[in-house]
């Protein structure tokens, strides 16, 4: 139970910090997405994801006003605001991407698209099935199940800044074209930690659909 409290502790950090307009959430104890790695390059991988279940909610505004809108809603599922009223462990990373673009990783997070609607994702404990998870009570947070994926991934560090984002879709996208790694999707921000991590420890990563090998 106490270990349960520290890690409900540590998602409620990682919550305050989406209210800022940030995302992702402690790790340790913290589950994150399940994935192997077919191949490393530096800062650079090809990974297969396992499927997974997320909570998801689309919101307007710009890319960083987006995680502002979409915390509450988010919050109160994971928190007891569902048809069981059990509280759900949160999970890394959250994703943030563009609606109508489908989301591969959880989440969970490109840029040239017109409308400026963002679905943010929570990726559910990997005990979840979409059976299994309560219903939301708020109409707006949609479960989806997300199958098994191939996905080329960018991993940097830094502020939580559109600019450092594009910067880093910039160089993902120049590496797939050298190592003639196809997209098939459209790019995913995933962040890590809450916003109290200094801004060089923080994990933050770009991914982008990959074919099946």
């Amino acid at each position: 139970m106490r270990n349960q409290a520290a890690s409900h502790a540590a998602c409620l950090l990682m919550l305050a910090g989406l209210a800022l307009g940030t995302g992702g959430c402690v790790t340790g104890r913290i589950q994150e997405a399940a994935y192997t790695v077919e191949r490393t390059d530096k800062d650079f991988q090809v990974r297969q994801y396992a499927p997974q279940v997320v909570a998801e909610i689309v919101v307007d505004g710009t890319q960083e006003q987006a995680g502002n809108k979409a915390f509450r809603p988010l919050f109160n599922y994971i928190s007891g605001a569902n048809q069981s009223k059990n509280k759900i462990a949160m999970t890394a990373p959250v994703a943030q991407q563009r609606e109508g673009e489908k989301i591969a990783m959880t989440a969970p997070v490109g840029q040239e698209a017109i409308s400026n609607r963002w679905a943010i994702t929570f990726m559910m404990p990997a005990h979840f099935t979409l059976e299994t998870l309560p219903t939301p009570a708020d109409e707006n947070v949609h479960l989806r199940a997300i199958p098994a994926r191939r996905m080329a991934a960018v991993r940097y560090s830094g502020t939580w800044s559109q600019q450092r984002y594009e910067q880093n879709l910039a160089r993902l996208r120049e590496w797939m074209k050298a190592q003639s790694l196809t997209p098939v999707g459209d790019p995913i921000w995933a962040r890590y930690n809450p916003p109290f991590t200094p801004w060089f420890l923080r994990r933050n990563e770009v991914l982008v659909p990959l074919p099946s090998p």
